[in-house]
């Protein structure tokens, strides 16, 4: 059995602090040799020139294939392929296309009057170009917005016909979940990669937050599990030890590329990850 491929996300800092912390995780989390690190954009599109900062100096520091987040929102479509163009510009060749979460204090997603309809309009746009690998995101539970199950798989059946190479799913928190969706996708006639979208859970009040807001189900076994660790001060090894179960299961069960959404904090990521004997022989450097 071939070892999976591991990757990493990151978001841009917006404070000092959080500056120090996102290199501390590129630089715990780099020697690991990830296929690649995407950086995310905040809400809304908030923090689209910290983006481009960050994606820029961890290509150019670290070596690292870095995958940038692009979305739809609150941007006119020139404004939106002159970030591309600055993306490739700066040696990036991977972007992660994504709609994007409602502006701050919007209901719903709402486009630009000028912009990108929907996401399958800015990846169709997105290769035109040939400059990028295009990866999107994919819904293993139901998207918040989605009419039924259905709908999710046909909206990532048309961004991949669009264009792009490869999907990254929502977190989940059972291997079923994703072995579901996966067998789904191949009855819709979906070839491309359905990488599985891993949360290790730095903190199970923080996991139900995120959970509550992308419509993840929680089993109300593991959240029995959780509440009793916290108790006990246990957290941390129940983390370690559910994070790298999902992830042994999904390997056996032929996954072959493993993202991991780290939250710029390295130490859990960086443990699951050799726990499941996929670190390279080299000396990491302990992170908090």
């Amino acid at each position: 059995m071939t070892a999976p491929r591991i990757s990493f996300e990151f978001f841009p800092p917006q404070t000092l602090d959080a500056s120090f912390r996102l290199w501390e995780t590129v630089q715990a989390l780099a020697p690991l040799s990830p296929s690649f690190v995407s950086v995310t954009y905040g809400a809304g599109g908030t923090t689209r020139k910290l983006t481009h900062e960050a994606v820029a100096a961890i290509g150019k520091n670290y070596g690292l294939n870095v995958a940038a987040h692009l979305t739809c929102v609150d941007a006119t479509r020139a404004e939106t392929l002159g970030i591309a163009a600055a993306y490739a510009a700066a040696g990036v060749r991977e972007i992660v296309a994504l709609r994007g979460d409602a502006p701050r204090g919007a209901a719903r997603f709402a486009p630009h009057p000028d912009g990108f309809a929907h996401v399958v309009d800015l990846i169709q746009a997105l290769a035109a170009t040939g400059q990028f690998r295009i990866r999107v995101g994919a819904y293993p539970e139901r998207h918040p917005d989605a009419a039924d199950d259905q709908a999710d798989i046909a909206w990532l059946k048309a961004k991949l016909d669009a264009g792009a190479s490869s999907a990254i799913t929502q977190f989940f928190f059972e291997a079923e979940t994703f072995l579901r969706f996966r067998d789904r996708c191949a009855r819709a006639g979906i070839t491309q990669p359905i990488i599985p979208g891993i949360l290790p859970i730095q903190s199970w009040e923080g996991a139900t937050r995120f959970a509550a807001r992308c419509g993840a189900r929680v089993p109300p076994r593991l959240a029995e599990a959780f509440q009793l660790a916290v108790r006990d001060g246990r957290e941390d090894l129940l983390a370690l030890t559910q994070c790298t179960t999902l992830c042994d299961r999904l390997i056996r069960e032929g996954v072959e590329d493993l993202h991991f959404y780290t939250l710029n904090r390295p130490h859990l990521t960086r443990e699951v990850v050799r726990a499941l004997g996929l670190a390279p022989d080299v000396a990491l450097e302990k992170v908090a």
